[in-house]
């Protein structure tokens, strides 16, 4: 089953997988697409548009992670609580947080 997809507003049609070291496969300046080029591109890619969620500090700011180990029995009830809620973890640990300094 042949899937399609918009590129810059343009309907593409996905035609497979593609050996690059096999066909002749050219960019936009004319250089010829190589297994290697592309991984390195990919790269490129994913760098500049950044990885994983939206900053909770600022645009252009990864948000600072904490790690911490809880009891089995805390971890459980946090799950719980989040499931209840329909949020994730992070969110209901967040909220619990502020709660906590605000008081």
């Amino acid at each position: 089953m042949t899937e399609s997809a918009r590129i810059h507003g343009e309907k593409v049609r996905d035609r497979g997988t593609i050996d690059l070291d096999n066909h002749d496969v050219r960019l936009a300046d004319g250089t010829r697409l190589t297994e290697a080029k592309a991984e390195e591109l990919a790269v490129e890619i994913l760098e500049r548009a950044g990885r994983g969620r939206p900053s909770l500090s600022r645009s252009g700011v990864r948000s600072p992670q904490l790690r911490l180990s809880v009891p089995d029995e805390l971890r459980s009830r946090l799950l719980q609580r989040a499931e209840d809620e329909h949020r994730s973890v992070s969110q209901v640990v967040r909220d619990a947080v502020e709660h906590y300094l605000a008081s």
